[in-house]
């Protein structure tokens, strides 16, 4: 049986890793189109976070859903 349960704190240290060291917060927020502060509350994993949102982020990142999920990069 497979776990179903999202680790949004994961999540949100995924997306941080993602944005990596030399992008602001303020300047990743606004290309995924959401607010800084919403961007910081998904990083520290206090929401979750929806479809849409996560996918304009894996597109700005190049990173896959799944990875951003779970950390996994499965090839297809």
């Amino acid at each position: 049986m497979v776990d179903s349960q999202v680790d949004w704190k994961a999540v949100g240290r995924r997306i941080r890793e993602l944005r990596g060291l030399y992008t602001k917060q303020k300047d990743f927020a606004k290309s995924v189109a959401i607010s800084q502060n919403y961007l910081s509350v998904i990083e520290h994993g206090k929401t979750e976070v929806g479809a849409a949102v996560l996918l304009r982020i894996s597109r700005v990142g190049g990173k896959s859903l799944e990875w951003l999920l779970t950390g996994d990069e499965r090839e297809s």
